[in-house]
């Protein structure tokens, strides 16, 4: 055999092998990037599909009109348009089915075939999940796909197989051809200058085998010769590179992916607990400037479960916690869905508070709709307490609205997102008062500014409570009247301005017309004692009817 034929035998293999290893892994790498990107887009879909799904039903049971068809129907029209909106291609689909009803809604005008319908509800009756293939109208197709247990559907979203892995298989046979023509550009000219570099190929030849050995791209063919091996080293070592720049690319966009993967995970495990969904969203434009801390006006909420210590005595531990989570789950979702985070348990309480990171439009009014909203749940959270012959829970809130420090509180290994100030200590006292007067809900004059022309609202006092060296206005508000208690609030209001005025005698009267009306009245009850007081013993000359609080 020619030295010729030798030297073709023994370096075309190498330089074949090392364009494969390079093609094919480098395919190989783009091929699962954008597999997995094409994956996770169709997954994207179905979570957000799914979110939203989750958001209408979530709507429905808040507003309590999970036994209204009618609304329930609305609500499935508006999932099946939100559907509609995520096809972006003629070959996408997404279809839901019902084990009674069939198919709910199909995205695609192509109908769907008995034996088609029978697939999908082999799928809907074993709830599968996640990537899914299957063949329908005779076209196989992949997907994720997910179970929708409020309203019974399996929900699918799928595109064309062949669509789907489309740029893959592109990419493959780009691959083939550019290894083809790189292989086809080596023999030509190995034959041409097989003579000529038969010498010094053997060092060629050895740096390419190292090249290979170690699997280290940033190693290069040294070009030791002015001639033709040496342009072959060159041209060796700019295809190395290219290979390089292409694997170092990929390898950027998958350490990318992970960061961006990371920093939604970070974000999220810190506010998913406690934030709505919505507010979760805003903060991924922005959230290094969410978390900083800041001086800002916040609506500060705090409730309690009076005498819950009586309560906890009468019930068995599984007893009190199962009816605690029962309690909170209720009570947070109201707080959530007027756009309040929950800052943390005390015990049976709950501190929450509204405006931050997201301003609201009125942040006083959503904790006060919150607070009615709590109110009137604790009436239905009674009525199955006394079903099960179990204790009924009387809750107390307060709020306040101020300047506050909102921020990541904590150290290194334990931090918060929570609000501390002087306008949190008063909230807190607010809830305190809610029992001295008999109230569900007090708030301050901060809070009252700002709701009032939303809801009628009855001032309670004028007090300075423990801590504090100004007087505060306190009220109280309900979201209507009976003709009733608008006769009770108009007599107090107008008790109000004799009794401010030193007019005992005239204020009395009208406490006393509130007490006929409603024997239990405790704010009239307060007021009537203490202008008989002022009666026997009238105040100080400079008295303007602040009561100085001692306890908490």
């Amino acid at each position: 055999m020619k030295v010729r034929s030798k030297i073709i035998l023994i370096v075309l293999p190498l330089i074949v092998s090392t364009l494969s290893i390079a093609g094919f892994s480098s395919s190989f790498a783009a091929q699962n990037a954008i597999t997995r990107i094409a994956v996770d887009f169709l997954g994207f879909k179905a979570k957000e599909l799914k979110k939203y799904a989750d958001n209408q039903w979530d709507l429905l049971v808040s507003n309590r009109l999970i036994d209204r068809p009618q609304y329930l129907e609305i609500s499935k029209k508006a999932i099946a348009s939100y559907a509609s909106t995520l096809v972006r291609s003629d070959t996408e689909r997404i279809i839901a089915i019902h084990p009674d009803l069939g198919i709910v809604f199909d995205t695609s005008n192509e109908p769907l075939s008995s034996e088609d319908i029978s697939t999908l509800r082999e799928s809907l009756t074993s709830k599968k999940e996640g990537w899914t293939i299957m063949s329908l109208s005779n076209e196989d197709r992949v997907g994720q796909a997910f179970f929708f247990a409020p309203f019974n559907w399996w929900v699918y979203i799928s595109e064309a197989r062949n669509v789907f892995y489309q740029e893959v298989s592109n990419i493959l046979k780009q691959t083939l051809i550019i290894m083809g023509i790189a292989a086809c550009i080596a023999i030509i000219m190995l034959m041409i200058f097989v003579q000529i570099i038969i010498n010094p190929l053997g060092k060629v030849v050895k740096s390419m085998k190292e090249i290979i050995t170690h699997n280290d791209l940033n190693q290069r063919v040294p070009v030791q010769f002015n001639d033709e091996v040496g342009e072959l080293a060159g041209t060796f070592n700019v295809m190395i590179q290219e290979l390089d720049k292409a694997y170092s690319q990929i390898k950027n966009f998958a350490f990318q992916s992970v960061l961006a993967e990371k920093r939604e995970k970070k974000i999220r495990n810190i506010f998913q607990k406690y934030v709505p969904k919505d507010v979760i969203d805003k903060v991924f434009i922005n959230p290094e400037a969410m978390l900083v801390g800041d001086k800002r006006r916040l609506a500060i909420f705090f409730s309690d479960i009076r005498s819950f210590t009586t309560i906890s005595e009468g019930l068995t531990p599984e007893e009190l916690v199962q009816t605690l989570n029962r309690y909170f789950s209720i009570m947070v979702d109201i707080i959530v869905s007027e756009g309040g985070i929950v800052d943390k348990y005390i015990g049976d309480a709950i501190m929450a508070f509204y405006g931050a990171p997201i301003k609201g439009d009125n942040d006083a009014l959503s904790a006060v709709n919150a607070a009615l909203g709590m109110i009137d749940a604790i009436q239905i959270f009674n009525e199955k307490q006394r079903e099960q012959n179990q204790p009924e829970f009387n809750t107390g809130i307060g709020i306040n609205y101020g300047l506050v420090t909102v921020g990541n509180i904590g150290s290194d290994k334990k931090m918060d997102y929570t609000v501390i100030g002087d306008e949190v200590n008063l909230a807190s006292r607010l809830e305190g008062l809610t029992k001295k007067y008999g109230q569900k809900l007090i708030f301050s004059e901060a809070v009252y500014r700002r709701v009032k022309s939303e809801y009628p609202c009855r001032l309670v006092d004028k007090v300075v409570v423990k801590g504090k060296t100004t007087g505060e206005n306190i009220y109280t508000a309900k979201r209507v009247l009976t003709a009733e208690e608008e006769k009770i609030w108009n007599h107090h209001h107008a008790g109000l301005s004799f009794y401010y005025a030193k007019d005992f005698k005239n204020a009395l009267k009208y406490f006393d017309r509130i007490l006929i009306f409603d024997p239990d009245d405790v704010i009239a009850k307060i007021y009537k004692e203490r202008s008989k007081i002022y009666i026997a013993t009238p105040p100080d000359e400079g008295w303007v009817g602040l009561e100085v609080l001692k306890e908490k």
